[in-house]
């Protein structure tokens, strides 16, 4: 393997269900060594998961990377972001993480937005109206339902946090994972009173919020893992954010993320506030806006379509009819917390292929409403979308989003662009640069280009009209009749 021209750095990506480490030349952005390790998350009601699980996994994926981790002069960490990771006194887990797709918070949510003035002014204050994704949320529900968890909590961090802390030995987070909390408030980019007042959160428990660029702190001594006490420590931030600093995104260029969530989102300059709720107004890593909407049901409630039907995932047929709606997991946009699947439109002569079109169709549909809202009124309309995640490698997904959209589909060549973005934060420690140049200066967004096709509105308007109509049974609470 040639030498590396520059220094190296660390990218992390600590996701649902796994870490992933890159080590990469700051000079080139190539790709010196990577690793990687599962963690496991509960099922049921509740979406939960250890959060020693990833401490424990980054270090295997450190591991993996062999003596290149070793020589890295700077690393940073990418997470999954809303998670609620409480923590006592001695800097340990009180009980494992609440994630981003446990949508037991629900009637939190709806409660917290009538107590502080309605859609219009959370979105206002927090540049989002929460959902039961939002970390605020989930603390009022645990306050509710473990109120010995709450006393027993010293220190409240985010994923990210929690691994970025265990390194350095500092509270801190970042604005861009911040302002998915609910308790930031966009304006003055601080943590807001009057929230944290409402759900009986001490603000001493929160971490310092580091300013894009700014050092975070240092590796420690006893940390157990390949790097070089003194190493520098980035600020990282949330997974999104991360892989918009990835692929070196500009204003107005639109993405669409492909994963066990679905996400579309552009960097804007302007500070978003979308009383629908459709779309969340965070923040992105430099100082700009990263105006963002999030399905909860992507590339695995797809894919368990196919395997009920005993396909490939690739093995989908054109559509003549029929709609599914694959909200398998409750949905988060529309916010549908509540739902399940839903299936309209079968008859004898319907495929099992069709029906997988029609997962396929349910996803996409959900995320390309959205991004009409996420982006800027001057964006391009005919900009290539960006299409990244592991579904946006699979035919089935390109095409769809090609068919549905309308626009010109970009597939990066680069993967791993949470990793990398975080990567890149390192390598800006260490040049000065702003991360976002760092990632177009190593082309992260390179790749084929798939030209436009017709949109297909008749299937768009008719999965809207199912699923206005199908609204008054989606939102009904199963568990209350």
């Amino acid at each position: 393997m040639p030498a590396a021209e520059g220094p190296l750095v660390v990218g992390v990506d600590t996701s649902t269900q796994s870490t992933k480490a890159l080590v990469v030349d700051a000079a080139t952005g190539r790709i010196v060594a990577s690793g990687q390790a599962p963690h496991t998350v509960s099922s049921g009601a509740g979406r939960e998961s250890d959060p020693r699980q990833w401490w424990d996994a980054l270090g295997e994926a450190l591991h993996q990377c062999g003596d290149a981790a070793r020589e890295a002069a700077a690393v940073s960490i990418g997470g999954q972001q809303h998670g609620l990771v409480t923590l006592d006194a001695r800097g340990e887990p009180v009980r494992p993480a609440l994630l981003w797709n446990d949508v037991r918070s629900a009637p939190q949510a709806r409660r917290l937005i009538d107590e502080l003035g309605g859609p219009k002014s959370w979105a206002e204050r927090t540049g989002s109206v929460p959902s039961a994704s939002f970390t605020v949320t989930k603390w009022s529900w645990l306050a509710e339902n473990e109120p010995d968890a709450v006393r027993a909590t010293k220190a409240v961090r985010l994923p990210h946090d929690y691994l970025t802390e265990r390194l350095t030995g500092e509270g801190t987070t970042d604005r861009g994972d911040a302002s998915g909390t609910g308790w930031w408030a966009a304006g003055p980019e601080t943590y807001d009173e009057e929230t944290l007042a409402r759900v009986g959160l001490d603000p001493a428990l929160l971490p310092r919020v580091v300013r894009p660029s700014e050092v975070a702190g240092t590796v420690r001594d006893g940390h157990g893992l390949p790097f070089s006490k003194g190493t520098l420590v980035a600020a990282g931030t949330g997974d999104n954010a991360a892989a918009a600093l990835g692929l070196g995104l500009s204003p107005g260029v639109p993405v669409m993320s492909l994963g066990t969530s679905g996400t579309v989102y552009a960097v804007s300059q302007r500070r978003p506030a979308d009383p629908t709720g459709t779309v969340a107004g965070f923040a992105d890593a430099r100082g700009d806006w990263l105006p963002l909407a999030c399905t909860l049901n992507c590339t695995l409630a797809v894919d368990r379509v196919a395997t009920l039907l005993n396909l490939d995932r690739e093995a989908v047929e054109p559509g003549t009819g029929v709609t599914l709606l694959p909200f398998l997991d409750g949905e988060r946009t529309p916010n549908l917390p509540h739902s399940s699947g839903l299936l309209y439109g079968l008859r004898h002569d319907t495929t099992a292929g069709q029906l997988l079109q029609a997962a396929y169709d349910g996803a996409v549909h959900s995320l390309l409403g959205a991004l009409d809202l996420a982006l800027d009124a001057d964006a391009d309309p005919s900009a290539p979308l960006l299409l990244i995640g592991g579904g946006a490698r699979g035919a089935a997904w390109q095409q769809t989003v090609r068919r549905l959209s309308g626009r010109p589909v970009q597939i990066p060549e680069a993967r791993e662009l949470v990793a990398l973005g975080a990567a890149a934060q390192a390598a800006g420690l260490l040049t000065g640069e702003d991360a976002a140049a760092v990632a177009r200066r190593w082309n992260t967004a390179a790749g084929p280009v798939l030209d436009a096709v017709e949109r297909d509105d008749t299937t768009l308007s008719r999965i809207t009209g199912v699923l206005s109509d199908a609204a008054p049974l989606l939102e009904r609470n199963p568990d209350s009749r």
